[in-house]
């Protein structure tokens, strides 16, 4: 089975995976190999992954006490839909055993979206450039975590007011439109900090040694922001990105458009986030 895992990270990472869904899915993937004990993947049935949801919810953790999260079941869920949609592809299964398999909801949090006013107080209470533009890009932008680190100058058009994402989940690449305002901050930064810092680096966002901002440095500076706003906890890069994208929603903003905006494949993804009361749009 090791091959299959040898030969499916080998897939990811053609594909454009991000680097922490290459570990990821793997791991998950053989988890379930384990528990199915098949020796050959084509003896895999739907009843065999229905048997191994089921598991997961019992299943203790490993390291500490408890039980799997939902969210970690579903990145279960979604490593053998890639894995088998894979297997598929390639012609190595004739039959997806993913394939019309019904499997019960996992519970999600009850995390909902920032009120527009909460998000402006977060802007107001940027101290410096590299926040404010930090917020634009998780906000204002939408982009993923690992979109925001590979994000490059040449990427970032003020002029034409335009963002590309060329590296995007699953490889896509999109281009998002940028209001003036964001487009007159960014270019801010590029002229006021990018410039006068003088290091030469293809990256968009730089820490404080002139490195290209890592994910984990950019949840370390939004945790520093939010810190500060003692009203908040638990804001992450993607709790913007889930604001803006129901934000959008509420503005009017058809479907269609704020799937394409978020880089999702399906409108599934994004019907996620249209399940909110009204409200209004933020101009940020």
């Amino acid at each position: 089975m090791e091959d299959y895992i040898t030969r499916f990270k080998s897939y990811l990472h053609q594909s454009g995976y991000s680097v922490g869904t290459q570990r990821m899915l793997p791991g998950c993937v053989r988890d379930f190999l384990a528990y199915a004990g098949c020796k050959a993947v084509i003896k895999v049935t739907p009843q065999i992954i229905g048997l191994f949801y089921e598991w997961l919810h019992v299943r203790p953790l490993k390291r500490k006490g408890g039980a799997l999260s939902g969210m970690m079941i579903r990145h279960y869920v979604y490593a053998l839909k890639v894995f088998f949609s894979w297997l598929e592809e390639s012609g190595e299964l004739l039959y997806n055993p993913m394939s019309g398999l019904r499997l019960g909801k996992v519970e999600r949090g009850n995390r909902e979206a920032l009120s527009v006013a909460v998000v402006k107080e977060l802007f107001s209470g940027a101290r410096s450039v590299r926040e404010r533009v930090m917020l634009h890009l998780f906000y204002s932008c939408g982009l993923r975590r690992s979109e925001a680190e590979q994000l490059n100058v040449r990427d970032v058009q003020v002029r034409h007011r335009l963002l590309y994402v060329r590296s995007g989940k699953g490889a896509s690449r999109r281009v998002i439109p940028l209001t003036g305002k964001v487009a007159a901050e960014l270019g801010v930064y590029l002229e006021q900090y990018r410039k006068a810092s003088g290091v030469e680096q293809r990256a968009f966002m730089l820490n404080r040694v002139g490195k290209r901002m890592s994910g984990e440095s950019y949840s370390r500076l939004l945790k520093a922001l939010v810190k500060r706003e003692s009203a908040w906890t638990g804001i992450s890069p993607h709790y913007l990105r889930h604001s803006i994208a129901t934000h959008l929603l509420q503005g009017g903003m058809p479907l269609e458009y704020v799937r394409d905006f978020l880089g999702h494949r399906h409108l599934e993804a994004t019907q996620l986030y249209a399940k909110v009361a009204p409200g209004q749009l933020a101009l940020l």
